[in-house]
């Protein structure tokens, strides 16, 4: 159904559950597959999320470790940071900025994760504005040019933040995981 939709159609049709509307009961991993599905923004065609991509998530401690072969709300909130934002950040990256967002005594989980839920609606609220002002019958092409420009743009920026963060925290380089422990 999606790959019928036009950019702008999809965009306003997706959106990940906030907090509340996340599952209040524990799920086997196979439910947790088949929630992130709806969960998730595709980012294109082969971007399901795996059994093994949970466990290197997990095993890297991105995630936290299932409780049993049960996982909850908590763990849905970091998949579903974790898949969206795996495209424009590096795992190093990542892994500074969940530690930081939910890892001081300022953010819970819940809080973290409906400041990324509204932070995403944003976003694509953005871009969907943008796209209402690109010309009518553009060329396809240089429409797409013009997203992967702002896209670009955008990263350098992000970029920019997380090296603000780790002067701020007297990290540099391979030194995020050493630090952090």
């Amino acid at each position: 159904m999606a790959e019928h939709m036009t950019p702008l159609e999809f965009l306003q049709s997706q959106r990940p559950a906030d907090w509340d509307r996340l599952p209040d009961f524990a799920l086997y991993m196979d439910q947790v597959l088949s929630y992130m599905e709806r969960q998730v923004l595709p980012y294109d065609e082969d971007d399901a999320l795996t059994a093994s991509m949970v466990n290197n998530y997990t095993k890297s401690g991105l995630v936290p470790r299932a409780e049993g072969k049960k996982y909850h709300r908590t763990h849905l909130a970091y998949l579903t940071g974790i898949c969206t934002l795996k495209h424009v950040l590096s795992t190093r990256d990542l892994d500074l900025l969940i530690q930081e967002e939910l890892g001081s005594n300022d953010h819970t989980v819940e809080t973290g994760y409906q400041a990324f839920c509204d932070s995403l609606s944003n976003a694509l609220q953005t871009v969907i504005d943008e796209i209402g002002q690109r010309p009518e019958g553009e060329n396809p092409a240089d429409t797409a040019i013009h997203f992967a420009m702002l896209s670009y743009a955008a990263g350098m920026a992000s970029n920019r933040y997380i090296s603000l963060l780790k002067a701020e925290k007297g990290l540099a380089g391979d030194e995020t995981k050493k630090k952090k422990k």
